[in-house]
């Protein structure tokens, strides 16, 4: 992939890796054939996530997965918006982790980038078949439960952790 991708995460339900979250995003990219982007990734909380979808897509509630395409320009112009907060629900309803939820949804934006739509059952199942096939791929290639950020700041010794013992080392 040639171009830019930035990621932001303005939410704080779930500690998310946003290195991980990049590697999951251009692995994805590079299945999809790659080519010239300017595409940022925004994780937004419920509130922010449902006021977005109500504005643009005129639907109220919260949603999982926004993808705006601002068309070509010397690089292909996009935002995907991701709530994680939807993750987190939704893995316990398939019964799956909120990360590979997440990196199912950085496919499903993209996918829709690259031209899939899934408003009509024929075209849902097509999408959702490259969807799933490309989520086992990117998942063969980078660590998904890596998305989830430790919640403790680095250097500083979890509670497991007895004196004169390193941060990370052994107990057994």
């Amino acid at each position: 992939m040639s171009g830019s991708l930035s990621i932001r995460n303005r939410q704080r339900a779930l500690p998310v890796n946003t290195r991980v979250l990049r590697r999951i995003t251009l692995r994805a990219l590079e299945l999809l054939g790659g080519g010239a982007w300017d595409l940022g990734i925004c994780l937004l909380g419920p509130r922010e996530m449902a006021r977005l979808n109500e504005q643009f897509l005129r639907h109220s509630g919260v949603t999982d997965v926004i993808t705006f395409d601002y068309g070509p320009a010397p690089a292909r112009q996009a935002e995907i918006f991701i709530c994680p907060d939807e993750a987190r629900r939704q893995a316990r309803q398939f019964r799956t982790t909120w990360q590979g939820e997440l990196a199912r949804y950085v496919v499903h934006g993209l996918l829709h980038l690259a031209g899939y739509d899934d408003r009509k059952p024929a075209d849902r199942r097509r999408m959702k078949l490259e969807e799933n096939r490309l989520v086992r791929e990117v998942t063969r290639a980078c660590p998904v439960p890596e998305l989830r950020r430790s919640s403790r700041p680095p250097g500083r010794p979890s509670k497991n952790t007895r004196p004169g013992r390193r941060p990370g080392s052994s107990l057994i």
